[in-house]
């Protein structure tokens, strides 16, 4: 059975995050926030808008990775969020601890926790826990990338748990809890299409009148969840969702 997000018997710390700004070496302001710091690693939270690495080209430089590693040039890169999504990523200090977590992303072994906002009803699932599974591969669509889509013959394993928290009947809008089971690109946003309930905001998997029902992707990676690589605790970080 999967653990609601709440205060659990564990090292615990809520995003309460240190905001650092400086200047980068273009002078341009670079800020970022930061919940967590120890010898091992970091913990941040991503601004929606703000790619977590750099991508093609001079306009895409600005990066969550580059803002921290000019205060921490030790900094290394564990995994992505998409550009359009919030909330909390990981970087290792080490390349042997940027080993250490990755093995863990790929054993399945970090607990990841979303919130999103969808359009439509979906019932509540009939599971005594509460929670739902989409099970739906995933593959690029070369043609359109970087867009993905389901595909059952040639896609990756791909599978989402996902969970009511809430409904607005008058808005017709209903608020997820989302675990990812896997860590596919654009993972949450095609099942959520795939399910018949895009995410608003969504400008590459919402239709026209749901991205325009908020002003930006309403999915924020709300906790982290994971054994410390080095103190071997049983270690959780959360951040409040800001919509």
């Amino acid at each position: 059975m999967l653990a609601p997000i709440k205060p659990a018997s564990t090292n615990i710390l809520n995003c309460s995050a240190i905001n650092i700004s400086g200047l980068a070496e273009s002078g341009d302001a670079s800020g970022f926030s930061l919940v967590h710091i120890d010898a091992s690693l970091l913990v941040l939270d991503k601004p929606a808008g703000l790619l977590s690495v750099p991508g093609r080209g001079e306009d895409k430089q600005d990066c969550l990775s580059t803002r921290v590693q000019a205060f921490y040039p030790d900094a290394l890169v564990v995994h992505r969020l998409d550009m359009a999504t919030s909330g909390l990523m990981l970087m290792a200090r080490s390349v042997g601890i940027q080993r250490t977590l990755g093995a863990l992303f790929e054993r399945r072994e970090v607990d990841k926790r979303y919130i999103a906002v969808v359009d439509g009803l979906p019932p509540p699932a009939q599971s005594p826990d509460g929670w739902s599974l989409i099970d739906l591969p995933i593959i690029v669509d070369w043609p359109r990338r970087p867009l993905r889509i389901i595909d059952a013959e040639l896609g990756k394993a791909s599978q989402t748990r996902w969970r009511v928290l809430s409904q607005d009947s008058a808005a017709q809008t209903t608020r997820l809890e989302l675990k990812p089971l896997t860590g596919r690109s654009h993972q949450l946003r095609v099942h959520l299409q795939a399910l018949g309930h895009p995410i608003l905001g969504d400008r590459l998997y919402a239709p026209e009148a749901v991205c325009a029902m908020a002003e930006r992707l309403l999915l924020h990676a709300c906790a982290l969840a994971f054994t410390h690589p080095v103190s071997g605790e049983a270690t959780r970080f959360e951040s409040s969702t800001p919509f």
